[in-house]
Parts: C-alpha cells; structure tokens; sequence
C-alpha cells in the first residue's frame, strides 16, 4: 500500500532542472538530516546515527557528487519516516486541536500546506496540495484523522524535496528563489532548516540583496545552532574523526587508555570552539599557548589544572606547546600503536595545512616503518626513506616535518628522551612560501601561522565546505571574496564572507551535475 501511494505522490514532483540552469540537488548530510527533523518535529532522537556513513570528497562528508542514495540508505529513510511520522501524530491533538473529527479534510488541507511549507522548505504547489489531501484520504481510509496525518508526514519525509535541498532558481534567472536563498543560508550557518525568521523573510523578498543576506547571517551567528555547523567543519578539515579509533600498545605507552579518546576529541574541539567565537581566531589556533582539560586529561598530560570532570582552561609551556599541532588528539592519531610517525605527521601537515596533493607510494614499496631498535632513535631510523631513489621525492617533502614533531612520542606525550638519547627535534620545510629550517612544533607553528599558503588552504578547505563541492576556475572570484574577508584571521568572516560571493547567490553551470 505504501509503496503505491508514494508512488502517486512522486507522480506531482517537479522536473529534475537542467545543469544549465541549477545547484546540484544536495541530500542532507545525517548531521543535517538530524537537524532539520528536530526542528521540523521537535524530535531529538537522531534517527539518522542509524543511516549509512556518507562518502568523502575533498575530505569533507557533503560533497554532492558522491550523496547518493543507495538501496540500503532508502530503506533506513523508509523506517525512520515510519517512526518519525507515528511519533509526531501521537501529539496531533496538540499540533491540531480540535480536529481529530472523521470528517475533518479543511483542517488536513491546512495542515498540509502549513506542514509542507517547512518539510519542503518553500510553498507547496496547488496541485501538490491536492496530492497530498487525496494521499491523506486513502490513508484515513474512513478511520480516523490522524492515521491520514501519519501517512502525510510519511511521505513528506521520505519526499526528494524534503531529503535533498531542491533548486530550481527564478524562472529564466541563474540565481535561487527566495526560498532557496533562505535554505541555502540556513544550511550553511546552522546545519538545519530556516527559522521562522529567515521564512518570513523568504515571503516578503527580503533575501534578494547581499546586504540583505548578510544581516541574516550576522543574526544566525548569535545562535546556539552556528557553533555545532562550525565544529563539524573544523572536525573534517583536520581529521578529528580519526581520534576515535586510537589504539595504543600499553606496554609501550602506559598511561593511554580507551577511556581517553573522547576526551582528547573534545580538548580539541573545546579550544577551536573558543578560538573561534572568542579567541584569536586564525593565529592562535596554530600558537596559542593554552588549551582545555579535565582531571583526567591533565593526569594524562601530566600538568597541573582542573580537579573535576568540567573541562576549564589551562595555561601550557609556550616553549612546548602552541595550538592545534601540540595536543595529543592529533598527535596521536598521526602515529603507530608503538612509535611516533614522521611520516603520518609530515603527510598532515603537508596535506590539511598546505593543500598539497601528496603521490602515494609506488606498488613496489614497502611501507610499514622501521622496525623499532633501542639503540637507534627514530629520526636514524627512518633516514633510508630519504637515502632511497624510490622513497626520497614525497619523504624529503613529509620526513623534515614530521621529525620536527620528535619530542612528542606516539600518545602525544612530550618526552626529554628517547632510548635513553637527547632528541633532535630540528626540522625542515622544503617548499611552500615559508620554507627553511625549523627547530621544534613551537617555531613551525609560528612558521605556519605567517604563511599565505596556509590561509589560503584555510579559504580553500571552507568553500568545499560551504559548498559541497570543489571549486574550479570559475570560483576565483568567489574565492578571491573569502581571501579578501579572511586577511585578518577572524574565521568567523570565512561564514560571513561565504554568503557574499556568486557561489552563494547565483547559480551557474558549474554547480549542475550531482543528482
């Protein structure tokens, strides 16, 4: 039964537009699919923890060329609309008072248009109306009210308008409706559908002008619901994602345990947090000399800080430490269970920080590390990756910066020793526009936090973001705006800056191709 009606109702759906003439149609990501229903349902369950993980482009999980919609991801839709939809309409006394009657199609009609105006996040079509009053009929069935609701809410859930974000632009115009402009800011500042403001907004024109955008945008900062948007993107770019899988050999590194890993993830996402909205900005998330721990964490670290489960600031040597390139998280997970890795080290901060594409190894090369020996240090040992004719091109790029990282073993843990042997930190960049000799993660941040490569990789990393895609040559413009907005380091202006460029208010051939 269900499939036929779900097939009457696709029946009304508009046309797919023309990659001439339109965005790429952008499933929700499960972060964005959470979102949305909470504020749609007021549902906090987060169905979509459930849905298959998404693929990844350019590091990032909201790429729409690879959302697709695959059999096994359709049918967690189908049950979660069947939950969501049986969860809401258990409430439609409170959502329609007095219209719980058999005979009550005038409050079902208003329902529908009210309803469908925020699942599908624009005015509902008339003949769409009319689709979704005959659906709501045949699933009352001669019963009762709220059993056609249900199925209702069922089908608009699992409708591509409320899944994906539809843009169809102005008719004959290569620029979003209102509507579309409205969802389009929503989704980039909060991860989730507009609020009643942006709606209204939308009714009354009221997005048409950049200046328009950006003082909704500047509204939108204020909310709670920008700063979980803003983590993910942060979580993405550095590969935070990786921190949950840690596995360390305990013999080796005695004081990691499991119990660590979400406390180390949120060490990093509390100090990026602050560096964000109150910090800052650009320059201390490479150099700041403090971060955010617990009891636990600061036992880990071995400082002295916070006696209790709340995380609080604590003050670090700013001879050892200096932002993101010296907390544990990261170092961590770029290393083996039992050694630090320069290589793993060498290859992040080439690839998150600079945006280097880096070769993978050829076929023929072993790639498992050195085998530990505790006669040598790690920098000896991994010095015939650059001695190799077949190693030396990608490893004289990534081994000089990792083994900057050597006073840090592979928990993260500063050390003075190695196999009983002072450490050579010293390091090097080679390429890049801050190349030459470093001495320690300290100076490389600093090295790193001058260099214009690594804002522009910064620019760069949030418009893949903003956008769900990779920029091309017809993106320059767009992104000369976010160079432009982001010169003085607030990362809060690469947002503000995102809703100022044609990438954000028109749509143009570039964007068509993800269906």
């Amino acid at each position: 039964m269900l499939v036929a009606l779900l097939a009457a109702a696709c029946a009304n759906e508009d046309a797919a537009p023309s990659a001439e003439t339109s965005a790429p149609f952008r499933r929700l990501t499960r972060d964005e699919y959470n979102n949305t229903v909470r504020d749609l349902l007021g549902d906090t369950t987060r169905p979509a923890d459930t849905f298959p993980p998404e693929e990844q482009a350019n590091g990032f999980n909201n790429n729409s060329r690879v959302l697709g919609v695959t059999q096994l991801l359709a049918e967690s839709y189908l049950r979660a609309a069947e939950t969501l939809a049986d969860r809401y309409t258990r409430e439609v006394n409170d959502v329609l008072p007095g219209c719980t009657k058999l005979d009550g199609e005038p409050c079902a009609r208003a329902f529908i248009a009210q309803f469908g105006k925020r699942a599908f996040r624009r005015p509902l079509a008339p003949d769409e109306i009319e689709g979704f009053v005959a659906l709501w009929r045949a699933g009352r069935d001669g019963r009762f009210f709220d059993e056609g609701i249900e199925m209702v809410v069922q089908t608009m859930l699992q409708s591509p308008h409320f899944l994906y974000r539809v843009e169809l632009g102005e008719p004959g115009q290569a620029k979003p409706t209102p509507w579309e402009q409205a969802s389009r800011l929503s989704y980039l500042v909060w991860g989730t559908m507009p609020d009643e403001e942006l709606f209204a907004a939308a009714e009354a024109n009221r997005l048409g002008t950049p200046a328009e955008i950006e003082a909704q945008a500047r509204r939108m900062l204020a909310d709670p619901r920008t700063r979980p948007n803003m983590t993910s993107f942060f979580s993405q770019w550095l590969q935070l994602g990786e921190i949950g899988s840690l596995d360390k050999d305990t013999e080796v590194f005695p004081r990691f345990s499991g119990m660590l890993r979400p406390l180390l993830r949120q060490e990093l996402e509390t100090f990026i947090d602050h560096v964000v909205w109150e910090g800052g900005g650009f320059h201390d998330l490479l150099t700041a000399t403090y971060t955010y721990m617990n009891r636990p964490l600061a036992e880990y670290y071995g400082v002295s800080g916070p006696t209790g489960d709340a995380f609080e600031r604590v003050d670090l040597d700013p001879a050892r430490h200096a932002g993101i390139l010296t907390q544990a998280g990261i170092l961590a997970s770029l290393a083996k269970p039992n050694q630090s890795s320069p290589v793993h080290r060498g290859k992040w901060v080439r690839e998150r920080l600079l945006c280097e594409e880096l070769r993978p190894p050829p076929p023929n090369v072993e790639v498992t590390p050195p085998d530990l020996d505790p006669n040598l240090t790690t920098r000896e040992r991994f010095s015939e990756h650059r001695a190799s004719p077949f190693c030396s091109t990608c490893h004289e790029l990534m081994d000089p910066i990792g083994l900057g990282f050597e006073h840090f073993d592979g928990a993260g843990l500063w050390r003075d020793l190695e196999n009983g042997r002072e450490i050579d930190d010293s390091g090097e960049i080679v390429g890049s526009d801050v190349p030459g000799d470093f001495q320690g993660p300290v100076e490389l941040a600093h090295r790193l936090a001058e260099s214009e490569q690594v804002r522009d990789c910064v620019t760069v990393s949030w418009f893949r973001f903003a956008f769900g895609r990779s920029e091309t040559g017809a993106d320059e413009g767009s992104l000369g705006v976010l160079r432009n907005r982001f010169h003085g380091g607030d990362l809060r202006e690469l947002l503000l800056g995102a809703t100022q460029t044609d990438a954000f208010l028109k749509l143009s051939p570039v964007d068509g191709g993800a269906r």
